[in-house]
């Protein structure tokens, strides 16, 4: 998840809605998370339970699933 502090929020105020309208950002005040800030779809989702992502275990994954999670890491620092 991308971070803003507060500072950040404030001079870059247009960077925080698009970042939120593509993934959840988070924003924090004296270096700890304080907010998150979403899509409104992100958030209806969470609100009414309609979320399907799962949690698992790194060490549960076969070669295939880890290979696409590293996949899919590397793709959100290289884009980061």
């Amino acid at each position: 998840m991308r971070q803003f502090s507060a500072t950040d929020l404030a001079n870059k105020t247009g960077d925080v809605p698009t970042l939120a309208a593509q993934r959840p950002a988070a924003i924090a005040r004296r270096g700890k998370w304080r907010f998150v800030a979403l899509s409104t779809e992100e958030f209806e989702a969470l609100r009414h339970g309609k979320d399907s992502r799962t949690a698992h275990r790194v060490n549960d994954l076969n070669n295939a699933q880890a290979t696409r999670l590293m996949t899919w890491l590397q793709a959100g620092i290289d884009n980061d």
